[in-house]
């Protein structure tokens, strides 16, 4: 029989983070018309979640990267209705993370503004970064990292970006690297 664990500061659990994937209809930030998020406790994601959100154009530019079209949102709620569901994820962890961070931490904070919502005031851990100095993988886009580390992706699905960003950083820690 195995003794139970014991945490000491020397084994202090890793912190708690989301993941977080957006995919847009067009260039623009505000157009986003989807989120994955998943949130990792101990070291393990314990909550996924995606949604589709209604941007307030009706153009879709990307619908052959992600297969998202106006159809698919037009009864979804938009950023603004959606928000105040996804807000408490962000006050429950230290960091956010995504691959390539500044894309996703732009389209929040555009879409935040744009309805009057204060940002989420969290450091971001960028996973293409993280991959690139920790594995020194090149090129360290979402599928190639994936690949490397054998972690299932269906990709430009913000819920499955989102999940295979957080099995990176989890793959990060079990390495070694710390926040």
């Amino acid at each position: 029989m195995r003794a139970a664990a014991v945490t000491t500061e020397s084994q202090a659990l890793p912190p708690a983070f989301l993941a977080v994937d957006f995919e847009t209809a067009t260039h623009a930030p505000e157009s986003a018309c989807a989120i994955g998020l998943a949130y990792v406790e101990n070291g393990r994601v314990v909550h996924a979640e995606s949604h589709l959100i209604r941007p307030a154009s009706q153009e879709f530019r990307f619908t052959w990267v992600h297969g998202i079209t106006w159809a698919d949102v037009a009864d979804a709620p938009d950023f603004a209705a959606l928000w105040p569901d996804l807000r408490p994820w962000f006050d429950r962890v230290d960091f956010v993370a995504a691959h390539n961070a500044r894309f996703d931490r732009w389209v929040l904070d555009v879409c935040c503004m744009a309805y009057g919502f204060a940002t989420p005031r969290l450091p971001w851990v960028c996973t293409v970064e993280l991959a690139r100095s920790l594995w020194r993988l090149k090129p360290a886009k979402l599928p190639d990292v994936c690949r490397h580390l054998a972690i299932p992706l269906d990709h430009h699905q913000a819920g499955s970006d989102a999940r295979a960003c957080a099995e990176i950083v989890i793959a990060a820690e079990q390495d070694g690297w710390t926040f």
